[in-house]
Order: C-alpha cells, then sequence, then structure tokens
C-alpha cells in the first residue's frame, strides 16, 4: 500500500513534468509563427520572381529552346526532417515517402545521394540501411534557414559537376488547416519550364510592360537561383512549421494525459490521507475505552 508521502511525491512529479509539457507547448506554438510568418512573407518574393520570368520569356527570341531533354542518370534526393523528437511519426511518415518513391523508380543505390536534413529523420533512413551522402543538423530559427540554403546550392552544384546528378528532388511535410500535416515531394531540377511559361502567358497587370536592357543569359541565371533560393527557403519554413504543429499536437495529448493522472492521483490521496485520519481517529477511540475500562 502506498503511503501519503510516496503519493505527494508522485504528484509533485508529475506537477513537473506538467510544467515542462506546457513550455514546450508554448514553444511550439511560438515557433509555428514565425514560420508561418516567414512563409506568408515569401509568397510576395515570389510573386516578384514569378514577374521576372514572365516578361523575361515574353522577350526571349522564339528561337530559344529552354528545355533540355536530358535523361536523367543520378537522382539528387534532399529530405526534410528533424533533430528533436516529441513530433510523432514526423520523420517516419516523410522517410517512408522518400523510400517508396525511390522504389517505384527502380534506381540502384549507387545512382542515388541522398542529403538528410535533422538527426532523427538520419537515425530513422539508418536504421533502414539506407547510405546517405550526408546528413547535416536544422537550423534553429528563421534567421539560420539563409545560410543553410546557401550551402545546400553549393551542394547541388558540387554533385552536378562531380557525380552527374541532372534531378534534385525534395521531400518534406507541409503544413495542413489546424495542428495536421501531409508529406509532399517536389521536383527541383530540372526547372519545370512550361510552369515558368504559362507564366509568360498570363496577362500583365498593367498597360505597360517593363523591359530589360541586359542579356538574357545572365538574367535568366539570376532568376534561376532565385527562384531554388525561393523553393528551398518554401522547403524549409513549411517542414519546421510542419514539426512543430506535431510537436503541439502531441504535447496537447500528453497534456490531457497528465491531467487525468493528476486527477486519480489527487483523488488516491485525499482518500489514502481520510483512511489514515479514520485510523488515527480510531487509535484514540480505542486508547480512551481502554482508559476508562481500567478505571
Amino acid at each position: 500500500m502506498q503511503t501519503i508521502e510516496g503519493i505527494k511525491r508522485r504528484i509533485d512529479n508529475t506537477q513537473d513534468l506538467m510544467s515542462i509539457v506546457r513550455t514546450m507547448k508554448t514553444l511550439a506554438a511560438i515557433n509555428i509563427r514565425q514560420y508561418e510568418r516567414a512563409v506568408e512573407s515569401l509568397a510576395n518574393y515570389n510573386r516578384t520572381i514569378e514577374m521576372g520570368f514572365q516578361i523575361l520569356l515574353r522577350n526571349l527570341p522564339e528561337e530559344v529552346s529552354l528545355a533540355k531533354n536530358t535523361q536523367h542518370t543520378t537522382l539528387g534526393i534532399i529530405i526534410f526532417g528533424s533533430d528533436q523528437g516529441m513530433c510523432g511519426q514526423f520523420n517516419e511518415q516523410i522517410g517512408n515517402l522518400a523510400m517508396e518513391e525511390l522504389a517505384r523508380l527502380w534506381l540502384p543505390k549507387a545512382d542515388r545521394l541522398i542529403l538528410a536534413l535533422g538527426a532523427r529523420l538520419t537515425a530513422y533512413l539508418e536504421a533502414l540501411e539506407q547510405p546517405l551522402d550526408e546528413a547535416w543538423a536544422l537550423p534553429g530559427s528563421v534567421g539560420g534557414i539563409t545560410p543553410l540554403i546557401q550551402d545546400i546550392v553549393m551542394k547541388i552544384d558540387t554533385w552536378r559537376e562531380r557525380q552527374g546528378v541532372n534531378r534534385v528532388v525534395l521531400f518534406y511535410n507541409r503544413p495542413l488547416t489546424g495542428a495536421g500535416y501531409y508529406p509532399h515531394k517536389v521536383t527541383l531540377l530540372p526547372v519545370n519550364w512550361e510552369y515558368l511559361r504559362r507564366q509568360a502567358r498570363k496577362e500583365w497587370g498593367s498597360r505597360t510592360l517593363p523591359m530589360f536592357t541586359m542579356d538574357w543569359q545572365p538574367l535568366l541565371s539570376a532568376l534561376l537561383r532565385q527562384y531554388l533560393f525561393v523553393s528551398l527557403y518554401r522547403a524549409f519554413a513549411e517542414s519546421l512549421m510542419s514539426e512543430n504543429a506535431s510537436r503541439l499536437a502531441t504535447m496537447q495529448a500528453a497534456e490531457r494525459n497528465i491531467e487525468d493522472h493528476m486527477e486519480a492521483l489527487n483523488a488516491l490521496y485525499h482518500q489514502e490521507r481520510q483512511r489514515s485520519i479514520t485510523e488515527e481517529l480510531l487509535d484514540i477511540v480505542a486508547g480512551f475505552e481502554a482508559l476508562t475500562n481500567s478505571n
């Protein structure tokens, strides 16, 4: 039978755990908001780049062919996971999507290079005996996204120059309304020229069409790098937002379980305390009766 002191210690430990869970829940909510703002601000930036493509492609000579028919040999894969735990099946879901896609493509391991982002995801892929080209840590805030994107762009350039990678695919979780998310795949390279051509055919928002005076090749190269930057930034922000949404949902479930456990402990504490008081009263009555009978 548990003592009152033992139950009280369990209640204190449960209260400490509740404090930790609520702190993590608050941090997750704050992180969701900062990454949500990053995604919102990215929309205007992306629209500016699309407008640049719209004007550039309108003014390119007709004989210029942007689409290149290249045979995909080596595939570069970038998978966005998490460094921290307490986020449910976040890493497993995105890792499984990537593995299912690789199985569908029938690519030998020698023809695929994987960059895993996040320690938890790395451990999961290694448990599946999936060889990784590299594994990197994730940024801890919005400010750390841009420097890491620069490193990824350099990594992609190295893949293309040294290992013949001509296709790069991103796998990351995208947020849903509320605390949900879903695994998502997007082709980063080769660029979807048909999509950009559709942008060029859109109606311009005013009667005056902008012009450019520099050569179209360096301008196109600059726009493409910005296009890659936006795609990678969106993947980072939405993945980190989804991670924190999953962690928030996990902490909310943990909070409910702790509240139920706390309620049961408090009921047990009051029950044991009442039993102890009753026993003390019975001892007093028995002692009183013994003294009365002896007289």
